[in-house]
C-alpha cells in the first residue's frame, strides 16, 4: 500500500490553522474594501504566452508548466529532443500555473478595457505557484492578497499603499515591522552614475539578492554580468547609507546622483509620496528608504515596496511597486499601475512564531448541545435553531454517547460552552450550562439559555 504524501513546498491546513488564516484574509480584505478596491478572480492557469517574459529569465524558470493533454510527446522527433528545454517547451506545453496575480490582472484589464471604469481598483486573494526550492518561509504553493490601481500615474496611489500597509500590519497585531521603499528610477540613475546606462535590469537582479547572498557575492554576480571593476568601485556609496531618517537618505541620494536627471525624478517622487501619505493621515510611520531595494520582477518602473517583520528570520511578507507599461505586452501600451501584494503564508508564520494571533481568532463552534437521550433531542434541536438564529455558532452532538466522550469532544474543538440536557432537565425545564474553560455550571430556564450564553461569549 502506498503511503500518502504531499508534494514538497505544499501544505495541508487543518481547522485550527484555517481559522487563523481566515483571520488574516478577513483583516486584509476589510482594509482593501475600506480603500475602495473591488474583488476579482482569475483562472489558476494561464497561457504560457501570457506568463513568459514578464518576470525576467529567472522568473521564467520558476514557472510551473502544464503538459498538453493526451499524447503530448507524440509528434516529437529526435531533433526536437536535442534542441533543449527552451525550444522544446512550447511543443509540449501551452499553459502554466500563474506565478503571481499581477500579470493575470494586466491580461484581464486589456481583455475588459471597454467595460472598466478608470482608474480601476481591484483586490484579488488567490494561490500562486512557483517552482522554487522549498525552505522556511518559501513555498511552491502560497496565497497572495493583491491590491492594484491601473489607469493613473498619480502618486496618491503610492501614498495609499503606504497607508494600507500600515493599517493591515497594525490590525494583524504585527506592530514591529519595517516598510522599505525605493524607486526604480533611482536604480536607473545609479546605473548611469557608474557608467553603465541602461543596465539597471541586471543591476537590480543582482542587488535584489543582497540580503540572501551578501555584498561580495552580489559584486561577483555583477562582474559575471559584464560590469567593470571601475563601475563596481563606484557602487560603494550604495552600501554606506545609514538610514538615519527618510529625509537624510533622500538628501544623500540627491547629492550622490546629482548628475542623473532620472535619479532626481525618482527621489522627487519618493519625497512627494511621503508628503501625500502624511497629509492622508499616516502617523508613526515605520518607513525606511532603502536604495539597495530592487525587487527582482522586471516590470517595475517606479516606486517599489517591501515589508519585513522585525525579530523573525522570515523574508519579506509584502511587496509591490509601480509598473508603467505592463499592459503593453498585451496590446494596450501606456497604462500605468501600482500595486501591493501580501503573502498570507509568510504572515501566518510570522504571527505564529511571535504568538500574535488573538485568543479565539476565527473561533468556530461556541456552543455544543448535548442531549442524553431521544427525549432530550426534542428540546435540543429547537434550541439549536434558536442559537443559530441569534448568530451564535452552535452544534448538537449527533450520537447518544457517554457524557465524558461528548465533553471530550467539546474540549478537543475548544468549544467554550456546552448545554447538558438529560431527563431531569426536560422535566424541570431547567437546562445545565457548563463553562468548559472555568468549569462553572449553571441551571438556566430553557427560554433564557440563548441570552445567558450570548451575554458571556460577547
Amino acid at each position: 500500500m502506498q503511503k500518502p504524501t504531499l508534494p514538497k513546498g505544499t501544505r495541508d491546513f487543518g481547522p485550527e490553522q484555517m481559522r487563523k488564516r481566515l483571520f488574516i484574509f478577513d483583516t486584509i480584505r476589510q482594509t482593501f474594501q475600506r480603500f475602495g478596491f473591488q474583488p476579482l478572480e482569475t483562472p489558476s492557469m494561464e497561457n504560457l504566452s501570457t506568463l513568459m517574459g514578464k518576470y525576467g529569465d529567472e522568473g521564467d524558470q520558476l514557472l510551473f508548466k502544464i503538459l498538453n493533454s493526451g499524447d503530448f510527446a507524440g509528434s516529437l522527433t529526435d531533433a526536437d529532443l536535442q534542441t533543449g528545454s527552451k525550444k522544446l517547451t512550447p511543443k509540449i506545453s501551452e499553459k502554466g500555473l500563474r506565478y503571481d496575480l499581477t500579470v493575470p490582472f494586466a491580461r484581464y484589464v486589456v481583455m475588459n478595457r471597454n467595460n472598466l471604469p478608470m482608474p480601476f481598483k481591484r483586490y484579488q486573494m488567490q494561490p500562486v505557484w512557483r517552482a522554487d526550492r522549498p525552505q522556511k518561509g518559501r513555498y511552491r504553493e502560497f496565497y497572495q492578497c493583491d491590491a492594484d490601481v491601473v489607469g493613473t500615474d498619480s502618486l496618491i496611489c503610492e501614498a495609499e499603499i503606504i497607508l494600507m500597509i500600515h493599517e493591515v500590519m497594525r490590525n494583524l497585531g504585527i506592530q514591529d515591522f519595517t516598510l522599505k521603499i525605493n524607486n526604480r528610477k533611482i536604480l536607473a540613475g545609479i546605473a548611469e552614475a557608474i557608467g553603465m546606462p541602461g543596465q539597471e535590469g541586471p543591476l537590480s537582479v543582482a542587488i535584489d539578492k543582497l540580503d540572501k547572498i551578501g555584498k561580495d557575492k552580489v559584486l561577483d554576480e555583477l562582474r559575471e554580468r559584464g560590469f567593470s571593476e571601475e563601475a563596481i568601485s563606484q557602487l560603494d556609496p550604495l552600501f554606506t547609507f545609514d538610514n538615519a531618517s527618510t529625509a537624510a537618505t533622500l538628501d544623500q541620494l540627491t547629492n550622490w546622483l546629482a548628475a542623473s536627471a532620472t535619479a532626481q525624478k525618482g527621489v522627487a517622487e519618493l519625497r512627494e509620496t511621503l508628503q501625500l501619505a502624511e497629509l492622508a493621515g499616516l502617523e508613526n510611520a515605520q518607513i525606511e528608504i532603502d536604495p539597495t531595494l530592487a525587487r527582482g520582477l522586471s516590470y517595475y518602473t517606479g516606486a517599489i515596496f517591501e515589508v519585513k517583520a522585525n525579530g523573525v528570520s522570515i523574508g519579506s511578507i509584502s511587496g509591490g511597486g509601480r509598473y508603467d507599461n505592463l499592459t503593453g505586452a498585451f496590446g494596450m501600451p501606456g497604462l500605468s499601475g501600482v500595486g501591493i501584494s501580501f503573502g498570507v503564508d509568510r504572515i501566518y508564520d510570522v504571527m505564529d512564531e511571535l504568538a500574535l494571533f488573538p485568543e479565539g481568532a476565527g473561533q468556530g463552534t461556541k456552543v455544543l448541545i448535548i442531549p442524553f437521550d431521544a427525549d432530550a433531542r426534542v428540546v435540543a434541536l429547537p434550541l439549536l435553531s434558536q442559537f443559530r438564529t441569534a448568530n451564535v455558532s452552535a452544534e448538537v452532538y449527533p450520537d447518544l454517547a457517554k457524557v465524558k466522550k461528548m465533553l471530550d469532544y467539546a474540549n478537543a474543538k475548544q468549544i467554550p460552552f456546552v448545554v447538558l440536557i438529560g431527563s431531569e432537565e426536560v422535566q424541570t425545564n431547567q437546562l445545565t450550562i457548563k463553562n468548559m474553560v472555568s468549569g462553572e455550571q449553571h441551571k438556566v430556564a430553557t427560554n433564557d439559555v440563548v441570552s445567558f450564553v450570548t451575554e458571556r461569549i460577547g
